[in-house]
């Protein structure tokens, strides 16, 4: 199988390691991983990289991701989401529109952020899902993560009050964590509903294929995107036959048009891509960091 990206519309109720593993199980992929975990009860934009794609996923990471949600107003949850059973804590019933969007804008920028008692942060060596099954429901250390813009998309006022919001954020945001502390700032409390991701980089939750639709290995190349959709910074050098053999034994080459500095990507002859790297401005020079397979 060639290596690529496929842009997946996770089904809410699955984990992103079951999506993993069916998409093995059904192209007999060596390498195949995804680039960021939703929540079982998410759904949207879940790429899969196969192949040697699958050393792109640091670089997938810092790409940023965008998320339309549902936030229950008035009630708290031990994991922070529609898992667990909601307790009250205060009426929202006299919360209006303004109030909300203006506590939601507080949150855009850098800022501090606990993840959920229930998540796979490690705290002392052990997960803290693991602690929190165990009774311990404190915390995970906050943590610097950065939310980029922060939009109300509607407001349902009432004793269940309901805010939809969408958020465009990097990576390490926990949304849960956003709902617990939304509601926690208009003091009423606060959980995290419906989720969808709809864009990761440049994919769109609309142009992402369902399971279901997959059926066969060719089903899945048909859909398969080249790996540099997860590198939409890094400018294109292309190599002749002897620049690709050069690179991929580490060795820099001297590449015409002459490269800009910054991060590169370098292609051979029939446009695959073949290493990472950046320029030597000295020796006007493409230097490999990674040779891909």
């Amino acid at each position: 199988m060639r290596p690529g990206v496929l842009n997946v519309d996770k089904p809410a109720g699955a984990t992103s390691f079951t999506v993993v593993r069916q998409l093995r199980e059904l192209t007999h992929a060596r390498r195949v991983g995804h680039a960021g975990t939703l929540d079982p009860l998410a759904t949207g934009v879940l790429p899969i990289l196969f192949e040697s794609a699958t050393r792109l996923s640091d670089f997938a990471h810092g790409l940023s991701k965008t998320y339309e949600a549902e936030v229950h107003l008035g009630f708290r949850t031990p994991t922070d989401d529609a898992e667990t059973t909601p307790e009250p804590v205060a009426s929202p019933a006299a919360l209006t529109a303004e109030q909300v969007a203006s506590a939601l804008g507080t949150f855009v920028g850098r800022i501090r952020q606990e993840p959920p008692a229930f998540s796979a942060v490690k705290v002392e060596g052990k997960r803290a899902y693991k602690r929190a099954r165990d009774g311990d429901l404190s915390r995970p250390e906050a943590r610097s993560v950065e939310i980029h813009s922060a939009e109300l998309l509607g407001f349902d006022r009432g004793e269940r009050a309901t805010a939809r919001v969408r958020v465009r954020c990097a990576s390490g945001v926990y949304l849960r964590s956003l709902a617990r502390d939304l509601g926690e700032r208009l003091e009423v409390g606060g959980y995290l509903g419906h989720l969808v991701r709809t864009a990761y980089g440049s994919l769109r939750v609309e142009d992402a294929v369902l399971l279901g639709e997959l059926t066969d290995l060719a089903s899945v190349e048909a859909r398969l995107q080249p790996p540099e959709v997860l590198l939409p910074d890094m400018a294109p050098v292309r190599l002749t036959v002897e620049q690709e053999s050069q690179v991929r034994q580490g060795r820099s080459v001297r590449v015409l048009p002459e490269p800009r500095p910054g991060p590169l990507r370098a292609h051979d002859e029939r446009g695959r891509l073949v290493a990472l790297g950046h320029t030597d401005p000295l020796r006007r020079t493409f230097v490999p960091d990674k040779v891909l397979g």
